[in-house]
């Protein structure tokens, strides 16, 4: 409010001097009917932002001594005139010339108003408006920021200037050449993303499949706001929570009746947008925050990695006619755990066998359930993958290969616990510990585990019964009985001789 409040008195200064007893003087002062051409300068323009501007009455003449001003109403504008613009605008007699009936006490204000309606009138559904003139603000010299925008040759009369950037004004060209100074910015958006609602939020974060991660948009607003709308697209390994949305202006919940949520029906592969209504727009002041908080799950979809694209949430603002911020994304992450079951090759040393018919576990550090998964894929040489789910099998099942994957972990502490050995093996004492970074690294006893390893030993084999031990004694109790008896034949040999 207090932007436009200063800008008005550049802007549509002629509006005290637009009505037909009027005073003012244009540089020539003889008694000569003046027409010409004006030219709008634009100072300080926004690099990017589009500038337009709208005729909406043409000087038919004006007389520098007597100080008398003959205005017509363009066609496209007659409807304003004797619509929402009666009050600031009348014609006389019914004819095409107009006379200013703004208030005299309060004349800022009610300038104000006038370019608030008029711009309305421009961008309302099949306005019969059309843009006389438009130009985009070129690229700031080296050094600078801003740039500048002219619009030349213009016939005399009175316009209505409008940028992208949502300034509005409006000029008397008999001034021959005005020039105007943007003291509007544009809008902004930040995004960040948490794993909780009121935790830590970030550009981007971890989590496992069935996780809800919680997102925050920060709009940065700017006087003269139009046209804004909330733009927010999910890749397909998240899930929106429609009735989590939650729009707030500063501390305070922004009114239903102030915007529009949509959910569906895009063509863009956008997963919700919020079209926030003019009279709310009207409203805002500068660098006023506008917030808007969300959350979604993380699905059976997810990418599993460390990559920096993996489940994105990406947001931008239109606004104006066609301008855009930049676009924020933020990043989901989820990873996965390769594990690896053997024994020792008894005949190869330096090989490791994989073992079938292993059960496993797998729970996180401070939670209380074990996790659940469904096996995704089948695979006898290079293992099973299973998925991290909120209902399904408890356990999982080595094949022959003794190898294993379980996709959709968040970082995080894990204890693998072996439930079930196979047959002839030892059963694990103790669970494994796994650690899983942020960055998605698998490590066991602060070394890297990719993968992880566990193997069991078979048990000691003993003497059957029956068996070698008891064969060994009738063997050896054998052998004396037959030497003894040689023993003694020897013996009655040599007595006979």
């Amino acid at each position: 409010m207090k932007l436009i409040k200063k800008i008005a008195a550049i802007m549509f200064a002629f509006m005290m001097v637009v009505s037909m007893s009027c005073n003012v003087k244009a540089d020539d002062t003889t008694a000569t009917t003046e027409t010409g051409e004006g030219k709008i300068t634009i100072n300080n323009a926004i690099p990017g932002q589009t500038y337009k501007i709208y005729k909406i009455l043409e000087l038919e003449s004006y007389d520098s001594t007597t100080g008398n001003y003959a205005y017509k109403v363009t066609p496209e504008w007659k409807n304003f005139v004797d619509g929402d613009g009666n009050a600031y605008l009348k014609r006389v007699d019914g004819t095409d010339y107009v006379n200013w009936v703004g208030d005299a006490t309060n004349k800022g204000a009610h300038v104000k108003e006038f370019a608030k309606n008029a711009i309305a009138y421009v961008k309302k559904a099949n306005s019969p408006v059309i843009t006389y003139k438009e130009k985009k603000a070129p690229d700031a010299s080296a050094g600078k920021t801003t740039s500048t925008v002219t619009f030349d040759s213009l016939p005399l009369g009175y316009y209505l200037v409008d940028s992208s950037a949502g300034s509005l004004c409006g000029l008397d060209t008999t001034a021959k050449e005005v020039t105007i100074e943007e003291k509007n910015g544009v809008p902004s958006v930040d995004k960040k993303v948490s794993n909780t609602q009121n935790g830590t939020y970030g550009t981007s974060n971890n989590a496992s499949i069935g996780d809800t991660v919680y997102f925050q948009t920060t709009i940065t607003a700017q006087p003269g706001a139009q046209n804004y709308v909330l733009h927010d697209k999910m890749t397909k390994g998240l899930t929106l929570k429609n009735d989590s949305i939650v729009v707030k202006k500063g501390e305070s919940p922004v009114a239903t009746s102030d915007y529009t949520l949509k959910t569906s029906g895009f063509i863009d592969g956008c997963t919700f947008e919020i079209v926030f209504v003019q009279t709310f727009c009207d409203g805002l002041q500068k660098d006023e925050k506008i917030t808007v908080t969300y959350s979604a799950t993380l699905n059976a979809n997810a990418v599993i990695g460390n990559d920096a694209n993996t489940n994105t949430n990406k947001t931008l603002l239109s606004y104006g006619d066609s301008q855009k911020t930049t676009e924020v994304t933020t990043n989901t992450k989820t990873f996965k755990m390769d594990v690896f079951k053997y024994t020792e090759n008894r005949n190869d040393k330096t090989k490791k066998d994989g073992l079938a018919d292993a059960v496993f576990t797998l729970k996180k550090d401070g939670e209380t359930n074990t996790i659940n998964f469904v096996k995704e894929k089948t695979d006898e040489i290079n293992g099973d993958i299973y998925r991290v789910a909120n209902t399904g099998d408890a356990s999982i099942k080595t094949n022959k290969s003794g190898k294993f994957t379980i996709k959709g972990l968040s970082a995080g502490i894990y204890y693998l616990t072996e439930t079930k050995q196979p047959a002839g093996y030892n059963k694990l004492k103790n669970p494994v510990t796994v650690v899983i970074d942020n960055d998605g690294n698998v490590k066991v006893d602060d070394a890297n585990a990719d993968p992880v390893e566990v193997e069991n030993k078979s048990g000691t084999v003993l003497p059957s019964t029956g068996g070698a031990g008891t064969t060994m004694i009738y063997l050896i109790g054998g052998a004396l009985v037959l030497g003894s008896g040689v023993v003694l034949a020897t013996k009655r040999r040599v007595k006979n001789k």
